[in-house]
């Protein structure tokens, strides 16, 4: 037969409340704007590789140096030989090095963008004090700033050569100063673009083939029709197709309104009239890249 015992209540020094509930944050509150910084921020370092792995650092530095070298080289030459001008003109550096800054473009938007989207971390940065046009404007401008750092670098080591070489100061200034507004615009559209395609897809690999495929294989596909048209004498034509590739818009605008020579075939840039479609066409990507932005990750934040 089994004996119930009695149950005793616990003695007063062995009784103990635990408040475990949450306090209420007490500190300043920083906002949207801060937060948009952060992620600016955040974004514009991750371009390069900082605050990441090794492994991520090495391809942006690589593609930084390649661009910085041979203008390091040509400065070394100019100053060298007592030369009267630069080997190539400020707005004419980036054109020629036109495949370094679409590869930067086709590894660095899917590394800000497409992990996001893997990851669903998306709706974790809408559910904090930024909106769907903060998220957006600073990973813009993050890409935009990343690609103005990479193109303007060189372009700066380009003119401290020409004073060093004692080139004369008013014309290398205006010249560099005309190479800064052309790197600008080349830096807005395809940060542009290359932040609509990798949007796309969650898959970074991907993203990278969209990138390049669209930068690379429009540039090949406008510039053969251009010297198909030239062969056939309908020079009035070379100019309106390159309306069709990005590197070609911004040597467009940069030949029309810059002082740049086209490297159209022939050196036949655009009038000053068509130079104006290429500035609308230019400012109309750049806006319709923001837009299309913004229609993507109102429906990723759902």
């Amino acid at each position: 037969m089994a004996v119930e015992h009695p149950v005793t209540a616990p003695s007063g020094d062995q009784t103990r409340i635990h408040n475990i509930g949450y306090r209420n944050y007490d500190g300043p509150r920083l906002g949207r704007a801060y937060a948009r910084r952060s992620l600016y921020s955040q974004s514009l370092r991750g371009s390069y590789g900082l605050g990441r792995s090794v492994k991520s650092k090495v391809l942006p530095m690589l593609l930084f140096v390649v661009m910085c070298v041979p203008a390091a080289i040509m400065v070394a030459v100019a100053v060298a030989t007592k030369a009267d001008e630069l080997p190539v003109d400020y707005t004419r550096y980036a054109i020629v090095m036109q495949a370094v800054i679409s590869l930067y473009v086709a590894s660095q938007a899917p590394q800000s963008v497409s992990r996001d989207l893997r990851f669903k971390t998306v709706p974790l940065y809408f559910s904090r004090p930024i909106e769907t046009a903060d998220y957006v404007r600073a990973k813009f401008a993050a890409l935009a700033s990343a690609l103005f750092v990479l193109t303007a670098a060189p372009l700066l080591v380009l003119y401290i050569g020409a004073l060093l070489a004692k080139l004369d100061f008013a014309d290398q200034t205006k010249g560099f100063a005309q190479g800064l507004v052309s790197v600008t615009l080349l830096s807005l559209l395809f940060a542009g673009l290359g932040l609509v395609i990798a949007s796309v897809t969650p898959r970074r690999g991907f993203g990278i083939a969209a990138v390049i495929a669209v930068l690379t294989i429009s540039y090949g596909a406008v510039s053969t029709l251009q010297a198909i048209a030239d062969a056939q004498n309908s020079t009035g034509s070379i100019a309106w197709i390159g309306l069709f590739s990005p590197v070609t818009l911004i040597d467009g605008v940069q030949s029309a309104f810059l002082g740049a020579t086209s490297a159209f075939p022939g050196g036949i840039g655009p009038s000053d009239g068509e130079g104006v479609v290429y500035v609308l066409v230019v400012l109309g990507l750049i806006a319709a890249c923001y837009g299309l932005l913004m229609r993507r990750y109102r429906r990723v934040g759902l």
